[in-house]
């Protein structure tokens, strides 16, 4: 049985010019049989909170085996020294990670019901961790920010290539019953509430 849990909830806060004052991503672990897989550890500032995460749950940070980076934003990719052991893993075409393995193409299974997929627009690299569990979870990263980004259906601000990142929304919100934005708490989905009142939810 595969379980997440949220170590951190990421912060997201703007000027009234719309510049960023500050960012924090979300941070999640899921545990998928023998597997302890972090996608996105965020940053320094987040550091207590997802030790104390750890704390609660009753792992162990160093325990971890992989990390998977949605995208190599400064605001997604900090603590890694708390994984010393883990595998790193980030789609090719961003930054360069130190101990990041890259891949290419449209999706890389990690484990049974766990896979990254390519969700590129907010930038080049952008990746969504599709998580096949109770339900259908997607740990979006910068493909949905913020719920607000799927309440209006509108990409992120900040982005590369606004079709793109259009269609990438468009690919999590046709698979996910829960989203897990990059800088917010869980949310379902209108497809995840037409299943339960007995809907066909989106393909």
């Amino acid at each position: 049985m595969i379980s997440l849990d949220i170590l951190c909830v990421g912060r997201l806060e703007r000027d009234a010019d719309g510049s960023i004052l500050v960012a924090d991503s979300t941070s999640v672990l899921i545990r998928a049989d023998d597997r302890l897989i972090v996608v996105d550890p965020s940053t320094e500032y987040m550091r207590p909170a997802i030790k104390t995460s750890f704390k609660q749950i009753g792992v162990f940070p160093k325990d971890v085996d992989t990390v998977i980076l949605t995208h190599s934003h400064h605001d997604h990719v900090g603590n890694l020294n708390l994984f010393p052991k883990a595998r790193v893993i980030v789609h090719s075409g961003g930054e360069h990670i130190d101990r990041a393995e890259e891949f290419d193409g449209e999706e890389l299974k990690v484990c049974e019901g766990v896979r990254i997929v390519h969700t590129p627009g907010h930038c080049p690299e952008e990746c969504s961790v599709f998580v096949d569990a109770d339900r259908h979870y997607a740990i979006a990263g910068d493909t949905i920010p913020l719920e607000d980004n799927y309440r209006q259906m509108v990409p992120p601000a900040l982005n590369t290539d606004r079709e793109l990142a259009i269609e990438s929304l468009k690919r999590v919100c046709g698979y996910a019953d829960v989203i897990i934005p990059g800088h917010g708490f869980p949310f379902m989905t209108r497809r995840f509430r037409g299943k339960k009142s007995g809907a066909r939810g989106p393909l």
